[in-house]
């Protein structure tokens, strides 16, 4: 069986030059780079080389970078780390949020709330969108944070970020990004880009698992989550993982460097599966959900109402096409996804969506491919009735 992956918005594969990397130095590198000797001295030049180059590839200085185990950590050290900080500088305990936003940020407001702050939860539109004027109107006199994802990681719909990072900067309030969906395709200059704190990590880009960064502008408080030794500058205790990090500097090395090839490459892969949607189906058959132009280019979120989500998976996945129907994070759940309910879709909408996303390896005959089943698998279901 010819199994085709689309996938990529939970994990992508490793590039081949990245797991060179890798092996490279768990074959021939020893020592910790907090050790003083020759040893820990070469380990230390591998950790600040793979700050130096994801530092490039995010367009910020190597001291902004905050090494961590990936998007979740990221997310969580921007939220507890910055309301900590600013509570105890006596500058309130509001927070502003979206309801769409990955459970990472979602859980963390959850339970800073239990801990006495107080979060307001933004709607958005029917595209899945946050608008700068509902910002503007949530800010009161004790908000300290507002967090939003860049790309939604499932439908791929992007917050106008930068008039939202003008209202936050105008008011003095902080702002954390989750761009672990975006990086990677969408280009980030974080030194022109007015955020305070983004989360990244690298298995989103070709890198390996269990790895990411939060970047923190120079000048903005953060109480740390871990306490132990003096790695990261105090902000982030623990050993580094070497070769996680080499590995993941290499794929935004890699990722950089050819940011608008691959978003060409991705939206020629996306318009020939809606092309062949289109043909194989008919356009009265499916609905594809999200922002029609302000979105990432290799997610594709489509609602089939005539079969549910379950069984959509099931008979993919049984023809050997990995696909979601969300988070990765929540794809064990049955329950409909919390993206989709913000957005307030039609119930044959919600209950029928499919989330194909777009990746290294990734060929228009695999769209191809993918429609045939798609048309198969519904026709059988037509059948049945």
């Amino acid at each position: 069986m010819n199994h085709i992956y689309l996938d990529h918005a939970a994990s992508t594969p490793v590039h081949p030059l990245v797991a060179e990397t890798m092996l490279e130095i768990m074959k021939g590198t020893v020592g910790n780079a907090s050790s003083i000797h020759a040893f820990g001295r070469d380990a230390k030049r591998i950790v600040n080389g793979a700050r130096d180059q994801v530092a490039a590839a995010l367009g910020c200085g190597p001291d902004e970078l905050i090494f961590t185990s990936g998007g979740t950590e990221s997310d969580n050290l921007a939220l507890f780390g910055a309301a900590s900080a600013c509570r105890s500088a006596g500058k309130g305990k509001h927070i502003i949020t979206a309801e769409t936003e990955h459970h990472a940020v979602l859980h963390t407001c959850e339970r800073l709330e239990q801990l006495g702050y107080e979060v307001t939860y933004l709607p958005v539109d029917r595209y899945g969108q946050v608008h700068p004027e509902q910002v503007q109107e949530a800010i009161r006199p004790d908000t300290i944070l507002i967090s939003l994802m860049y790309g939604n990681n499932e439908v791929g719909t992007l917050h106008p970020i930068e008039a939202i990072g003008a209202v936050a900067k105008e008011h003095g309030i902080l702002f954390h990004v989750d761009a672990v969906q975006a990086f990677g395709s969408v280009r980030l200059a974080l030194n022109d880009l007015p955020v305070d704190l983004l989360s990244v990590s690298s298995h989103k880009i070709n890198g390996p698992q269990g790895v990411g960064a939060l970047y923190l502008r120079r000048g903005t408080g953060l109480d740390p989550l871990l306490y132990g030794g003096n790695q990261e500058r105090k902000r982030r205790a623990g050993t580094e993982n070497m070769a996680g990090l080499a590995g993941f500097a290499k794929a935004a090395e890699i990722v950089s460097s050819d940011l608008e090839g691959r978003r060409v490459h991705y939206e020629t892969l996306r318009q020939t599966l809606l092309h062949g949607l289109n043909t194989e189906i008919g356009p009265e058959h499916y609905h594809v959900n999200g922002h029609p132009t302000e979105r990432l280019p290799n997610i594709l979120n489509v609602s089939f109402p005539e079969v549910g989500t379950e069984t959509m998976l099931m008979n993919l996945d049984m023809e050997g096409i990995a696909v979601a129907s969300g988070s990765a994070c929540t794809s064990g759940s049955l329950e409909p996804s919390h993206v989709l309910e913000a957005m307030k879709l039609p119930e044959q909408f919600l209950r029928s969506a499919i989330r194909f996303s777009f990746g290294l390896g990734n060929t228009t005959q695999e769209m191809e491919q993918t429609v045939q089943k798609v048309g198969t698998i519904l026709a059988r279901i037509r059948n049945r009735r």
